[in-house]
């Protein structure tokens, strides 16, 4: 239990930042599961709508602090590679 009043807003706070946190992070994880679910398929013009909306919510997800940037760029450069590798084959 927070003792002062500083701390009772810092605990509000972060209730409501984790709350948003974990919703964008879900999001980006359904959208990611989409492209991968499309590509297993060997649906790639599915794959790359899909990637179209996982690359933005990744972007967005990194430029609010949710995930690391490097760590968003990561993960839309991996993608974008299996969609290439599924194009070719």
């Amino acid at each position: 239990m927070p003792n002062c009043k500083g701390a009772e807003k810092r605990l509000r706070q972060n209730v409501v930042r984790k709350a948003r946190n974990k919703a964008i992070k879900s999001s980006v994880k359904t959208s990611v599961k989409k492209v991968l679910s499309a590509v297993d398929a060997g649906d790639v013009a599915a794959a790359e709508e899909q990637f179209k909306t996982a690359a933005k919510k990744l972007d967005q997800a990194g430029a609010k602090g949710v995930i690391h940037k490097n760590a968003a760029s990561r993960k839309k450069s991996r993608l974008q590679s299996a969609i290439k590798k599924a194009k070719a084959s």
